[in-house]
């Protein structure tokens, strides 16, 4: 039985053959190449042909690559940020630092500067903490009298008065606002040297002047200062500013309403200042004598 493959379905030399004439045709092709450089526009135009099918099977490999990479850039941008904005809060919190050192340092040296002004010894102190009455304007410093401070002693900042120290402790002390509805202070108009009284208003930023008549000369804008006729506050330190002034005919007296001058709410550190030495002593009240009772006079008569 012939197994033989038909005429047409011949397929020419034998694949050795084939295989011999290939080689030596690589062969031939390296050394012209090597030599002669002949084929060096062959290979230019093949590769140029292949560029496209060489794209193409990259494609998916550089899609993948840039996806990854895309991803990895997202991570370590928002790690970049997450890390900036850290640094920021820090810097943020650093600089608000210096910022309120800076401000102290400036409170501190407008005190010093008020200190060397004012006609006594004072004490520096720092307001601790608020008064936990809500109806009272105190605050609550760190001297008391281990450090010499006295009840009644007037407190001050490097613009005005503060307040007047009402309680003290070993080494705390109470001070009463010039805002606390229960503090008063005799007060004069810098303009024309009218005297008066301040007294707090009891809302923590304003003070009346009270039993002031309403023909008074009293303007917008006039500065009060201590007058001193206490024998508490020097005389001369800035109290308050006129801010608003009702005159009413029906009314006997003006209703005046003025603002502090010194940062009652403001500042940390304070000025308590020492009692004036060349006050003279107060009198001495002498006890006044009991009378009998007609009651048990009556009595001792029988």
């Amino acid at each position: 039985m012939d197994h033989q493959p038909p005429a047409f379905f011949n397929r020419g030399p034998a694949p050795l053959v084939r295989l011999m004439f290939f080689v030596v045709l690589a062969l031939l092709l390296m050394v012209l190449d090597a030599r002669f450089r002949y084929t060096e526009t062959l290979r230019a135009g093949l590769a140029l042909l292949a560029y496209p099918f060489q794209r193409i099977a990259m494609a998916p490999v550089q899609l993948a690559t840039g996806v990854v990479g895309f991803f990895s850039s997202q991570v370590q941008l928002q790690r970049e940020n997450d890390a900036l904005r850290e640094k920021q809060l820090r810097a943020a919190k650093d600089l608000v630092t210096l910022e309120a050192l800076a401000a102290e340092n400036a409170q501190l040296r407008r005190l010093a500067e008020a200190r060397e002004r004012l006609p006594r010894k004072s004490t520096l102190a720092e307001i601790l903490y608020a008064g936990r009455d809500p109806f009272s304007r105190k605050v609550i410093i760190d001297k008391g009298r281990m450090d010499g401070i006295q009840p009644g002693l007037p407190v001050v900042d490097d613009v005005g008065v503060i307040g007047q120290v009402t309680r003290v402790y070993p080494l705390l002390a109470e001070v009463t606002l010039i805002t606390d509805k229960d503090q008063a202070i005799p007060v004069q108009i810098v303009r024309n040297g009218l005297r008066a009284v301040a007294f707090g208003a009891g809302d923590g930023a304003t003070l009346d002047l009270r039993f002031m008549a309403a023909n008074a000369d009293i303007l917008n804008g006039d500065v009060l200062v201590t007058s001193g006729i206490d024998g508490t506050y020097p005389p001369g330190i800035p109290v308050a500013k006129v801010v608003r002034i009702e005159r009413d005919a029906a009314y006997a007296f003006a209703k005046i309403a003025c603002v502090p001058a010194a940062g009652t709410n403001q500042h940390n550190q304070v000025l308590v200042l020492a009692a004036d030495d060349k006050l003279p002593p107060a009198p001495q009240v002498e006890p006044a004598q009991e009378r009998p009772v007609k009651g048990k006079r009556a009595k001792r008569r029988e």
